[in-house]
């Protein structure tokens, strides 16, 4: 479970700001650095004012006033340019996790997508140059890949800006990078929780939108372990991808659920047979890191030393697909990482 586990001290001193961090990640995120290290501030930026009451209660029950004394919870939109910039102020690290992200959704009302994920990304940049913040680093999604769909397109533009922001820092020196991965086990809106409230309601069975469909998996806790180490690993322009298992969706409703039929309601709009995180074409700039893989910048106007250096390049024509990954979770497997405290799910032993 503890695949990517990093010393969240590394932003002990720092001002940190979270984007979106009343949602799964941001207050998992949140939890993670307040209870393992001593950040100077670490600030909640999101637009709903309810989740950000919520989660100070929440906090103030779990946490001593020293540490609730370094939280700062503002009001505020990434659509927003103005009140981004004030809420960077003082500030060194900022992680972006605020996005729109059903794909449904997406399709249907794609201008509401761009202005958060692509003209939101935008205004990252701008506030963080503006304040001269140190890092930046910023949540995709395997969708952003190759898109198919809407809200994948959204997040390719996002990756993008990021990508290219390091080419504007001059000497201001900050730096930005960008984390992709699959579905995160137990986050609001997955299919885990979906069935898990199916099965206890009682269903008589378990929709499929595809027998065939792959997907990448990865829990709340090894994503927020992923952002910390990648957030010491970068050295801007980077995509940073973490080597994790896949499974098909039939054998997720199974292992969920093994007494309950599947029935197929067929793939919905946008929606993809299998994800991919690095195309063939991203090959010739993909270092091997070991645990994860880096997308290197393809275009550099500063100053950067390649990771390819010290690390192996993949072979050409290499790409990382949910359908084609070497890693597949079993169902015992699947079983562990739902019964994690990391998820907040739970599901039948084996062979129940």
């Amino acid at each position: 479970m503890d695949r990517f586990r990093t010393d969240s001290g590394a932003l002990d001193g720092k001002t940190v700001l979270v984007t979106g961090g009343t949602g799964s990640f941001g207050r998992r995120f949140v939890d993670t650095v307040l209870s393992t290290g001593s950040p100077r501030k670490l600030i909640v930026f999101s637009r709903d004012e309810l989740k950000q009451h919520e989660m100070q209660v929440d906090m103030a029950a779990r946490f001593s006033p020293e540490q609730m004394s370094r939280m700062r919870f503002f009001l505020g939109d990434v659509r927003d340019r103005q009140r981004l910039t004030l809420a960077l102020r003082g500030v060194e690290v900022v992680v972006h996790a605020a996005a729109l992200k059903q794909v449904p959704a997406a399709e249907y009302n794609p201008s509401e997508f761009i202005q958060t994920n692509v003209l939101g990304a935008e205004n990252i940049v701008w506030a963080a140059l503006a304040n001269r913040v140190q890092k930046v680093i910023a949540l995709s999604t395997d969708k952003a890949c190759n898109p198919a769909n809407l809200y994948g397109a959204t997040k390719l533009a996002s990756d993008k800006t990021f990508v290219a922001a390091n080419n504007l820092s001059g000497d201001i020196g900050a730096r930005f990078a960008v984390v992709r991965y699959g579905n995160v086990v137990g986050s609001r809106g997955s299919v885990a929780p979906l069935f898990q409230k199916l099965i206890a309601s009682g269903a008589r069975d378990l929709p499929i939108t595809d027998p065939r469909m792959t997907r990448f998996w990865i829990t709340l806790n090894q994503g927020v372990d992923f952002v910390l180490s990648s957030l010491a690993l970068m050295r801007g322009g980077e995509i940073f991808v973490p080597k994790i298992p896949s499974m098909t969706m039939t054998d997720l409703a199974a292992a969920m659920a093994p007494d309950l039929p599947i029935r197929v309601i067929g793939i919905r709009p946008g929606e993809k047979l299998h994800e991919m995180m690095i195309s063939a074409d991203d090959a010739r700039h993909v270092v091997d890191l070991g645990d994860r893989y880096a997308i290197e910048p393809a275009f550099v106007e500063f100053s950067r030393e390649s990771f390819a250096a010290a690390h192996p390049l993949v072979e050409d024509g290499f790409s990382y697909a949910s359908n084609t990954n070497d890693e597949w979770l079993s169902h015992e497997g699947l079983l562990a990482l739902l019964n994690d405290s990391s998820t907040g799910l739970t599901a039948p032993a084996a062979g129940a």
